[in-house]
C-alpha cells in the first residue's frame, strides 16, 4: 500500500499505540489501515443416483492454476454471509443451484492470508454449464476425481475429508447414512497453495 484510500497521502509502515504490529498509517489524517485475511467460500456439490453419489468439480478458466479442477469457490464479498458467498460461487462458477448444508471444512491458510470454508450441497437438478471462470464443468464419483490436476490442497484436502466421512458413515449401516453423519473439519493448511509443490 503506498497512498490512503481516505484522504489519498503517503502512508508509511508502523506499530500504532496500543498495536503490536506494522500497520500501514497515514501520516496526514492518522488513518490505520489493517489487512485482514480473505474469506474462500465455495461448496461440495453432490448428486446420488442408483446408489452413486457424484461431486460437481469445475476447471478453472483463469489463473492461478489454469486448467486445473476445484470445488465452486471464491471471495466473499461485502455484505454478505458465508451461506450466501457459497451460493453464489456456485452459481457463478458452475451455473448449478444447490440446496446448501451445514459448514464441513474450515481451512486456515496463513502463507497467503486467507480463510477457506466449504459447504456441503446437494443439487437441486443437473441443469449446470461453465461460468466465466470455468472450461468445464463435470460430476465426478470417487473414482473418477483427478487427484492429480487439483488446483489447490485445501480442496484435494476437504475432497479427502468429504470421502472418509462418507465410508465411515457407509460402514456404521451399510447405507451412507450413519449415525453422526458428516462431520466438521479445521485445518491448518501448511504447504504451499500449489497442488504440484
Amino acid at each position: 500500500m503506498k497512498f490512503c484510500s481516505e484522504c489519498a497521502h503517503p502512508v508509511a509502515q508502523a506499530i500504532p499505540a496500543g498495536d503490536n504490529r506494522l500497520r500501514y498509517v497515514c501520516g496526514h489524517c492518522a488513518t490505520i489501515h489493517y489487512e485482514n485475511p480473505k474469506m474462500v467460500l465455495g461448496s461440495i456439490p453432490v448428486w446420488e443416483a442408483d446408489g452413486v453419489l457424484k461431486v460437481l468439480l469445475c476447471k478453472r478458466a483463469i489463473e492461478p492454476r489454469l486448467g486445473f479442477w476445484t470445488l465452486p469457490a471464491g471471495f466473499m464479498e461485502n455484505n454478505e454471509t458465508t451461506a450466501e458467498a457459497a451460493l453464489r460461487e456456485t452459481v457463478e462458477e458452475a451455473g448449478a443451484h444447490i440446496t446448501l448444508g451445514p459448514l464441513f471444512t474450515l481451512l486456515n491458510v496463513a502463507r497467503v492470508h486467507q480463510v477457506h470454508m466449504f459447504y456441503l450441497a446437494t443439487l437441486t437438478d443437473l441443469d449446470f454449464a461453465p461460468g466465466e471462470e470455468s472450461l468445464d464443468v463435470r460430476m465426478f464419483s470417487e473414482a473418477q476425481i483427478p487427484w492429480d490436476e487439483l488446483a489447490f490442497p485445501t480442496i484435494r484436502t476437504t475432497l479427502e475429508l468429504f470421502f472418509a466421512d462418507r465410508a465411515r458413515m457407509r460402514a456404521a449401516d451399510g447405507k451412507g447414512y450413519g449415525n453422526g453423519g458428516y462431520g466438521f473439519h479445521t485445518l491448518d493448511i501448511n504447504r504451499p497453495m500449489r497442488s504440484d509443490l
